[in-house]
């Protein structure tokens, strides 16, 4: 399972996660929760869902809200950076979408989604994606591809921007 995996790896190198979630809602904290002794590396997330509590809590700049949207690679980025320092994380997840059915535009539609990790010192990566469900599939795809991102990085095989 991803999930188990994910924590295997993360208590073996002695990380700690933290993860920011809008569009998920907290689904990715659940999944990781579902391990048994995942306490040992998730310290725990924030659902950023308004855009104050990113601004407020997370620390996104009010100007990246407004210039680039709260569905963008920039706000994703700050989430992450944000979360992991709030909390004090090794590495930090963050996820900020249109779920849908509504919200979407043409410029930004539907099932789009940012997924960024942070990890301490200098990493940063952000992956674009565009998802075609349901609201709940297009929660469960981000989610997935989100664990799927950090997976790929305690497996060194991402590079960071």
């Amino acid at each position: 399972m991803l999930e188990e995996e994910i924590i295997g790896l993360l208590v073996q190198r002695g990380k700690m996660l933290a993860v920011a979630e809008s569009c998920t809602g907290g689904l990715i904290g659940h999944r990781l929760t579902q391990v048994s002794g995942s306490s040992v590396a998730f310290l725990g997330g924030v659902v950023a869902y308004h855009n104050s509590v990113k601004e407020k809590t997370l620390g996104v700049p009010a100007d990246v809200l407004e210039r680039e949207g709260a569905v963008s690679e920039a706000t994703a980025l700050a989430m992450a950076e944000g979360v992991r320092r709030l909390l004090g994380a090794d590495i930090a997840l963050a996820v900020t979408g249109i779920a849908g059915p509504t919200g979407g535009t043409e410029d930004r539609p539907v099932g789009l989604t940012y997924i960024a990790l942070s990890a301490a010192p200098d990493v940063l990566i952000c992956e674009r994606h565009l998802w075609r469900g349901k609201r709940q599939e297009n929660k469960d795809s981000s989610a997935t591809a989100a664990l799927s991102l950090l997976l790929r990085h305690l497996r060194g095989a991402t590079t960071s921007r």
